[in-house]
């Protein structure tokens, strides 16, 4: 019995000694580290993993920086769906061109080389069809890569439509305003940056 009680208490002494060399960790609250960055605080801005999907009238900053002459001033590649590379493998059958976007007047007959883009529409209807707040939304509608976009860049692709049918102008050009300081024009799968030349 004595061998018996001899054992317990060795026991009992290993297991407080065991419970006295317990690290203490400090209170994060009271803690003088610096704190890491938060999860927030890490998170781009925009984070919409999807682009809004609705026509809407545009608003007046975007009128004010879409309203123009734009010449086509360089290529900046081709949508990932296709590649045009054999038609415009430098883009100089529109670099140069000129397009006229004006509240009341539309004129895609500065696209020289192609009589089907060449089209004049009066009292244009301009609507936005989507809004991209981020890189990663816009890629993911429109399978995309325009150099230099950024992932809290807002882009917003404008339609151009015949006022009395509401249909899109029967010419294959699209455009993208990227932060209402930058228009790119998608012609088929083909990727241009327009200069604004005149207001």
């Amino acid at each position: 019995m004595n061998k018996t009680l001899l054992a317990c208490i060795m026991i009992m002494l290993m297991l407080a000694s065991a419970c006295g060399n317990v690290e203490t960790t400090s209170n994060p609250n009271t803690s003088s580290e610096p704190k890491p960055e938060t999860e927030e605080s890490i998170i781009p801005k925009n984070t919409s993993e999807y682009c809004t999907v609705e026509r809407i009238s545009m608003d007046s900053e975007t009128e004010k920086y879409f309203y123009g002459t734009w010449k086509v001033e360089k290529l900046l590649g081709f949508a990932n769906s296709y590649n045009d590379a054999s038609e415009y493998p430098t883009g100089q059958k529109f670099i140069g061109d000129e397009i006229i976007i004006k509240k009341d007047f539309f004129s895609s007959k500065g696209l020289k080389n192609y009589n089907t883009y060449q089209f004049e529409l009066k009292n244009p209807l301009y609507e936005i069809t989507s809004t991209c707040n981020s890189s990663d939304s816009f890629y993911r509608l429109y399978k995309i890569d325009i150099p230099d976009l950024n992932i809290n860049d807002v882009v917003k692709a404008i339609d151009v439509s015949d006022p009395s049918t509401k249909l899109s102008i029967p010419v294959s050009v699209s455009f993208f305003v990227v932060n209402n300081d930058r228009l790119i024009l998608l012609s088929e799968a083909t990727i241009f940056e327009l200069k604004k030349i005149t207001d």
